[in-house]
């Protein structure tokens, strides 16, 4: 009884620190409902600017992609939370989501991600029927092959959950052209690429979360050498896209490049440096900052 006590007074008091909007942005997972709006923005203005279509001109367009590819990647977030919700409760960063604390009710969960994605699929239906398969190939991937599959069984559980984040751009670019072209793939490869070793570094940092919830994270079960490794050789993955990417200009790819060796390097000191978290943090904090510049820059050369 007095075990119980304890249990639920915490959990009260997970209930105290948290508002009604901090639950709910918890519970879609905002940052990454924002990170792959960037990305699914650059896809759909690339689609533009290549195909000469204009911007303003379909901006019913924009606004059905941008609301439809959010509804998806956030009611996709919400399914996860509620999948989840036993295994977050036994790490630090993830037991004060509203689903573990009892806030939100797990059937609510369920049923709210269910109708976001639905939504999602309905506006995204609105601009190309080809924009709304790749988000349900992506939810799938997300919430059935990553969540309820790989996460629990098998460290390629990032690999597998890397196509699903490299879905936006896809839907972006094919919301105005309908068909894949070789500048949409490239984008693809880049965000699937890049997610391995940004959620690698993490998972380092989070390692004994992982170890916790008796998650096969690939530094729980083969420890800090063999992942610093596979880090090193997915960064170094990313260093031919942006030659493919030449018709953004060479200042663009020369860019990209610095920012591809500069991961590299910084990667690769991983060998010398004796603080494995500091390493981590640095290479996380690094691939936050390469996402946004690059996709950022990739807009801001097709102005010039």
């Amino acid at each position: 009884m007095a075990d119980t006590r304890v249990a639920n007074d915490t959990a009260m008091d997970r209930q105290i620190q948290t508002t009604a909007w901090q639950d709910f942005l918890s519970l879609i997972k905002i940052g990454i409902v924002n990170s792959n709006l960037i990305t699914t923005f650059t896809g759909m203005w690339l689609a533009f600017y290549f195909s000469g279509t204009s911007f303003l001109g379909n901006l019913d367009i924009v606004l059905f992609t941008l609301l439809g590819s959010s509804l998806i990647i956030a009611g996709s977030c919400v399914i996860n939370n509620y999948y989840d919700r036993d295994i977050d409760q036994l790490m630090e960063r993830t037991k004060v989501r509203p689903t573990v604390t009892g806030k939100i009710q797990p059937g609510h969960a369920l049923g709210f991600g269910i109708m976001l994605v639905a939504f999602g699929i309905i506006m995204l239906l609105m601009t190309t029927i080809s924009a709304a398969i790749i988000g349900l190939i992506g939810v799938i991937t997300y919430v059935v092959l990553y969540t309820m599959w790989s996460k629990r069984n098998y460290t390629i559980n990032t690999i597998i959950g890397s196509v699903s984040g490299a879905v936006p751009p896809l839907i972006g670019w094919t919301a105005v052209e309908g068909t894949i072209g070789t500048v949409a793939w490239v984008l693809f490869l880049l965000m699937f690429i890049w997610q391995i070793p940004h959620f690698l570094a993490l998972a380092i940092k989070k390692t004994e979360d992982y170890r916790a919830a008796n998650i096969p994270m690939l530094p729980v079960v083969y420890g800090f050498e063999v992942t610093k490794r596979q880090i090193i050789v997915w960064v170094a993955c990313l260093l031919p896209l942006p030659f493919f990417l030449s018709e953004l200009g060479m200042g663009f790819v020369i860019l990209a490049t610095a920012l591809n060796l500069g991961w590299l390097i910084l990667g690769l000191y991983g060998f010398k440096m004796k603080d494995i978290m500091k390493w981590s943090t640095l290479m996380f904090v690094y691939s936050l900052n390469y996402l946004t510049i690059i996709f950022v820059a990739m807009v801001i050369f097709t102005l010039f």
